[in-house]
């Protein structure tokens, strides 16, 4: 289990490098059954300009065409940061199997942090789950992207004849 675990985070962290790559926050998430990967995906919310397009959600839908079904009992995903209440509400409805993720979120996570939407006791479903699964490196991309995006804010803002707007 554990070496299944950390085999899917790796790939979700893949994903985590794609995103902070292309200006998103970094998270990245991987939906699988048994061994086999059946979808990959990263933040999309600046590309899409979609506040839904999360890591959890875009895998999930992507899972669910490659399946035919939005049932996935049988199915778990590994995702870099503890899901957000709408992310954790997804994985509930999806009926997934089972949860693994890295960093937990104590600013929006509802899986242990503010809440514990995934195993709530009055939802007809509940996932398996595995919490800071290579956490350490799933802090670590996090933090290298907002350091790097608060050291542009510094410069952009120290720099009077800078076009580039703070973001």
């Amino acid at each position: 289990m554990k070496t299944r675990d950390e085999t899917m985070m790796r790939l979700a962290l893949e994903q985590a490098e794609l995103a902070a790559a292309e200006g998103e926050v970094p998270i990245g998430a991987v939906v699988y059954r048994g061994d086999e990967v059946l979808s990959q995906c990263h933040n999309l919310r600046e590309a899409l300009s979609d506040p839904t397009a999360h890591a959890e959600i875009l895998a999930l839908r992507l899972a669910a065409a490659e399946l035919g079904t939005w049932h996935m009992e049988d199915c778990g995903i590994a995702v870099t940061i503890e899901p957000c209440p709408m992310c954790a509400g997804a994985l509930v409805n999806a009926r997934m199997g089972e949860l693994v993720y890295g960093a937990a979120d104590p600013k929006m996570g509802c899986v242990d942090s503010l809440a514990r939407l995934c195993d709530e006791p009055r939802f007809n479903h509940r996932l398996t789950i595995r919490r800071g699964v290579l956490a350490g490196e799933c802090v670590g991309v996090l933090q290298r992207f907002f350091q790097a995006r608060r050291g542009r804010q510094n410069t952009s803002m120290s720099d009077p004849g800078s076009r580039t707007a703070p973001e």
